[in-house]
């Protein structure tokens, strides 16, 4: 099928939904590039000199730590990179999109001092996503100790996931991907096709509490053959995961496969389709990987990307330097080189988006203590920046 037939499939598949009387369905907002630029956005460097990083987050005394994939830990104290990592980090795996990926720390930092690390593990032939965690003192993470990986291996390098989320009641989410695309193969069928079992974690975002233990009130904690950690399913590969700190709403950003990318709302036990259901294409042939948009027993997303955005990074604005985006969703894009702001309604509907152009693969958007927006560059030598309003 044609990419012009298959948009207008889509469209008319999406105008169906939409149509339905009387019924709480929505249809998803769809994207197609050409957005707006967003006007009066400095951006500034504060660093450079990042090997591949990945993810950063805040101490409370406003120290920066950022993940680099190749498997180090850089601090950034007063706009300075330390030139020295931060000792006791585990070994990865860093085969294709593999290595030191995420990084945030407990809700009780100032109590325990501990920091959260996902990352990979393995080797070409047989790998998987791990979390694990150490009391950050004197520049070393000691007593690391695994709180959680993922139940089975894989081979190759892609689709690890895995961004990190603290829940307001203390629990962690933790994204991991549906393993690669084809012709990466589980138990004889794609791999991808696990992302629809509760027997394994590809493809899911779980819940754990900050040791690794699964807490009682997971969806699937009491089910025969599931995986009692899951708590969604029928992703591909988050590589955005937020929680508005108003609210509690939890947010995602994921790929598709060719087009197809999308933001979707996340809720407990919720199935988010894929691969049943997709706007993704498959690659090199572009034929359909589903005959379905939606169903009844799957979420819609709230956005759907049509164009090749690669999304990765995923914030909430909260703040006081741009007041007009408060509530609104700021996802970073590796292709398309730019951070898309999401301009949400009190309901959490899209409303439309703007971009702001960083030229560079964005891998990582946070909102920092001071209200402004940090943006990481995935280069070999990645920057993190800083966007403050215009003079």
């Amino acid at each position: 099928m044609t990419s012009e037939r298959w948009t207008k499939r889509a469209a008319a598949t999406i105008a169906v939904v939409a149509s339905v009387s009387g019924a709480a369905l929505a249809a998803p907002h769809m994207s197609r590039g050409a957005l707006p630029q967003e006007s009066d956005v400095a951006i500034e460097r504060v660093v450079d000199g990042l090997v591949h990083p990945w993810g950063l987050t805040w101490l409370p005394d406003d120290t920066i730590l950022v993940t680099e994939r190749p498997g180090r830990l850089r601090v950034i104290e007063r706009e300075r990179l330390d030139p020295e990592p931060v000792r006791g980090v585990p070994d990865v795996f860093t085969g294709g999109q593999g290595g030191l990926l995420d990084v945030a720390v407990h809700p009780d930092f100032e109590d325990n001092r501990l920091v959260y690390l996902s990352y990979t593990v393995g080797d070409r032939q047989a790998n998987r996503t791990r979390v694990g965690r150490g009391a950050l003192r004197d520049g070393e993470l000691r007593d690391f100790e695994v709180i959680f990986e993922n139940s089975e291996t894989k081979s190759g390098g892609q689709h690890f996931g895995s961004r990190l989320a603290w829940l307001p009641d203390g629990t962690l989410l933790i994204s991991v991907g549906d393993g690669g695309n084809p012709p990466v193969s589980f138990e004889g069928e794609e791999i991808r096709q696990q992302a629809q079992m509760l027997g394994t974690h590809f493809g899911k975002v779980v819940r754990v509490r900050d040791d690794g233990s699964v807490p009682s009130d997971n969806p699937f904690a009491d089910r025969d053959n599931a995986r009692p950690e899951i708590w969604t399913l029928g992703h591909r590969n988050i590589q955005g995961l937020v929680v508005d700190p108003e609210t509690g709403d939890v947010w995602s950003n994921e790929h598709g496969a060719l087009n197809g990318d999308e933001i979707n709302k996340l809720e407990r036990g919720e199935n988010y389709g894929w691969p049943a259901v997709t706007f993704s294409r498959n690659y090199r042939t572009g034929t359909l990987i589903s005959d379905d948009v939606e169903g009844p027993e799957f979420n819609e997303p709230e956005l759907v990307w049509m164009d090749n955005n690669a999304p990765s990074g995923l914030t909430i604005y909260r703040g006081d330097v741009f007041p007009n985006w408060d509530g609104d969703l700021l996802s970073g894009g590796l292709i398309v080189r730019e951070v898309r702001r999401v301009d949400l309604d009190g309901s959490g509907r899209v409303r439309g988006e703007t971009r702001i152009d960083i030229g560079a693969r964005v891998r990582d958007v946070r909102v920092g203590p001071d209200g402004a927006v940090y943006v990481l560059t995935d280069e070999r030598n990645g920057r993190l920046l800083r966007l403050t309003r215009e003079k």
